[in-house]
């Protein structure tokens, strides 16, 4: 399993599900997060500015991808013949439609390839948060937390969420 964007706010939580779930986890992210990548579990990681995940020649089984600029067609060269895509959002700037254009290219092949291609969409379903809370308890699964901000300093949460390096979960406190 291929995550790009493996050391945001749910690239962390991806890493560690995956390898529970017993996955082959590469996680792409820039080279300042290579090694806290590596310490949630990824068996290998890419730095996305030095290597093109794409490009390399190798191919995986499934890809989410929660950041990035790479069209879903380039993805799809780097997915098995019977592999799956979930896209989750993307970049979105200089696009009339925002993010949407990104999943509808992702989508609209589906029925026309064999690999397997969609949307990731959060549904909260009460089993699987309770499921989750206790990964958390046990300590199996552990959040990653990048900042923490006082409520008045909610614009300064968002600009930084805007440059795209956040390192997990940015937190306000009330």
């Amino acid at each position: 399993m291929l995550i790009v964007g493996a050391s945001g706010g749910v690239g962390t939580f991806a890493v560690q599900l995956a390898k529970l779930f017993g996955a082959e986890v590469t996680g792409v992210c820039s080279t300042r997060n290579l090694e806290p990548v590596r310490s949630l579990g990824a068996d290998h990681v890419v730095d996305y500015t030095r290597e093109d995940f794409a490009g390399n020649g190798r191919r995986y089984d499934r890809i989410f991808q929660l950041a990035g600029t790479r069209s879903p067609a380039d993805c799809r060269r780097a997915l098995t013949p019977g592999g799956q895509l979930i896209l989750s959002s993307g970049e979105g700037a200089g696009r009339r439609i925002g993010p949407l254009g990104r999943m509808l290219e992702a989508v609209v092949p589906s029925p026309f390839v064999s690999q397997r291609l969609g949307a990731f969409e959060v549904k909260p379903i009460g089993d699987d948060l309770r499921a989750l809370s206790e990964l958390v308890e046990v300590g199996r699964l552990a959040p990653v937390i990048d900042r923490t901000y006082p409520l008045p300093e909610t614009p300064a949460v968002l600009r930084h969420l805007e440059t795209g390096h956040a390192r997990g979960k940015v937190v306000i406190t009330v």
